[in-house]
């Protein structure tokens, strides 16, 4: 069903400004876009409530480089220059992951496995040739996304890139980043990392970076949360444990979800319904509230909350993890009008 209870503003309340416009005083407020959505009538609720864009996929390794002798600018620069012409700031997203790669990265033209030096050397020419690109324009880029594994008892994720290389491939990366753009941010980027347990394991990460001179400064909290979690002292902790190191912490991929958090994909089961009850549609609220007032408080560590999709229209969580299943995480409903939590998150 679509959400269309909070349409008009509460009384008192400015509906001329944006998100950047409340928090111009906190932190620039993003969102991560497609070049599409850039040519649709989404691009004027970008640039009403926006200061920040991310690529969403222009610029993750498969779509930018498919073939080693080949890169496809056309969307990424689309991007970019949208955010120029509309006096935005772009943070670049990703350049070493483990989903969205090029199976050539890690072959020879034999379809052999690779050695650590020949994979290191196409990193860092992926690397060194797309921050180059965009050297000045970009002023942030989650270097290494998600390196932690997914199961508690291990520190990184089997990845091929881990195989092949041990976990040199995260120092090398951020070294090929900030020799091509020195003046860019560098983050690590991950998700649930406000959960202790990952939390431990993405602070010792970082820890061990950090001690080995490695040019990280910042750390990217995915924020890919629920109505049901996290809560106000898991999240307050990790944001206070990361900002311990005396990195910048931003909010990088934000959308609450109306149902419990799942990893793997699954078909729908019998009787499951789509679903954003007016109760739903409270608790939605109650914890985008939450979050930011957490934000709020901690605005001299957090320097960027960036929204994962721009409306219920479209979102990454449709038809993820359940096929068939309408997610409903954002401020904007499918019409892309302002939902409750909204209301709550600019009223303060």
């Amino acid at each position: 069903m679509n959400t269309m209870f909070a349409q008009i503003p509460p009384n008192g309340v400015d509906s001329s400004k944006g998100l950047k416009d409340y928090y111009k005083d906190y932190f620039p407020i993003g969102v991560s876009v497609s070049a599409g959505a850039l040519k649709s009538d989404e691009a004027v609720l970008i640039a009403k409530q926006f200061n920040s864009l991310t690529p969403e996929n222009a610029m993750k390794m498969g779509p930018i480089h498919p073939k080693e002798h080949e890169y496809n600018w056309k969307d990424a620069d689309s991007i970019v220059a949208f955010a120029e012409r509309h006096g935005m700031r772009v943070r670049g997203h990703n350049l070493c992951w483990h989903e969205q790669t090029p199976g050539w990265l890690f072959v020879n033209d034999a379809g052999d496995t690779v050695s650590k030096e020949v994979l290191l050397q196409r990193l860092k020419d992926h690397i060194s040739t797309v921050v180059k690109r965009y050297k000045g324009r970009i002023y942030a880029w989650d270097v290494v996304n998600e390196a932690i594994s997914d199961n508690p008892h291990e520190f990184l994720r089997n990845s091929a890139w881990y195989r092949i290389c041990g976990d040199d491939f995260i120092i090398k990366a951020f070294e090929y980043a900030h020799a091509a753009d020195p003046d860019a941010i560098l983050f690590y980027n991950d998700y649930n990392t406000e959960r202790p347990e990952k939390t431990a394991r993405v602070y010792r990460l970082l820890k061990q970076l950090l001690d080995a001179g490695v040019p990280v400064q910042g750390i990217g909290v995915q924020g890919h949360w629920s109505v049901y979690e996290p809560d106000r002292s898991a999240l307050v902790d990790a944001i206070q444990k990361f900002a311990s190191l005396g990195l910048q912490v931003q909010i990088t991929e934000l959308d609450v979800s109306v149902y419990k958090w799942e990893k793997n994909s699954r078909a729908r089961m019998p009787g499951e319904q789509d679903q954003f009850t007016p109760e739903l549609e409270r608790a939605q609220a109650e914890k985008y509230k939450m979050i930011f007032d957490v934000f709020r408080k901690y605005r001299h560590n957090i320097t960027g909350v960036t929204f994962w999709n721009i409306s219920d229209r479209h979102t990454w969580l449709d038809h993820y993890p359940v096929s068939g299943r309408k997610n409903y995480p954002l401020l904007f409903d499918t019409h892309l009008q302002p939902k409750k939590a909204y209301w709550e998150v600019t009223r303060f």
